[in-house]
């Protein structure tokens, strides 16, 4: 069921996010009093492959799993979108369908703005384009990065990086310890072995071996990252 506004935590989320909050306010306002609010359970689709590109969406709660299914009907998972993030904004450009399926990661709420309406922001508001520009411009370097460790850094590297990701973006703290930080997003391994290209049954021992080195801590309600600068020297091919 849609909600009318957007919780105090959920609106926090919105307006801190790096991106949002680097534009003036009164594109901001604007773009805040033309959007809607749709709240989804865990699992539930949100757009599918070949939808027409309607909606420019902001994640203000839970996240946002973009997939893709192999010719042999394999679900692969490509990221996860987290709160503050904005995504479908270079469909509102081209106008081509949706190339990916979108599902909801927890009890997820969206921030979402017509596509009618962003055209409209962006003829009032030129300060978007260049906006918009720099977004895609980091998503590339993000992209190249990512092929980059590809073929330069073994799974060790590449599963350390993106640990250190999702402390970045859903780190908390662990009652354990006053270091120690819970990432807070619900991922199975094989979940986790699919935004890494690799199986679930490396990334396990991967897991294994760093928990014996004291870097982590694997519990029943997910990963503890107990020494966040050894995982950050593992991520950079430092150990």
């Amino acid at each position: 069921m849609d909600e009318p506004i957007l919780t105090m935590e959920e609106r926090e989320a919105i307006n801190s996010g790096r991106w949002f909050s680097s534009l003036s306010p009164s594109l901001r306002h604007d773009i805040l009093r033309c959007a809607f609010v749709k709240r989804y359970q865990d699992g539930e689709l949100i757009s599918a492959r070949g939808d027409p590109p309607d909606l420019w969406v902001a994640c203000a709660k839970g996240a946002v799993r973009v997939s893709s299914t192999t010719l042999m009907g394999k679900q692969i998972t490509l990221t996860y979108v987290e709160p503050g993030i904005w995504f479908g904004d270079i469909a509102m450009f081209d106008g081509q369908r949706r190339t990916h399926d979108t599902y909801a990661h927890g009890a997820t709420t969206l921030m979402c703005v017509a596509r009618a309406d962003f055209q409209k922001i962006l003829a009032q508001h030129a300060e978007l384009y260049e906006a918009l520009l720099k977004l895609h411009a980091r998503r590339l370097r993000l992209l190249f990065d990512q092929v980059e460790d590809l073929s330069t850094l073994p799974l060790r590297g590449r599963l350390a990086k993106q640990l250190a990701h999702l402390v970045r973006s859903y780190g908390v703290p662990a009652l354990s310890a006053d270091d120690e930080i819970r990432i807070s997003l619900q991922l199975a391994q094989e979940e986790l072995a699919q935004l890494l290209g690799a199986s679930r049954q490396r990334v396990n021992q991967e897991l294994k071996t760093m928990e014996r080195e004291g870097v982590l801590r694997v519990e029943p309600t997910g990963l503890v990252i107990c020494d966040r600068q050894a995982l950050l020297r593992i991520g950079q091919g430092e150990e």
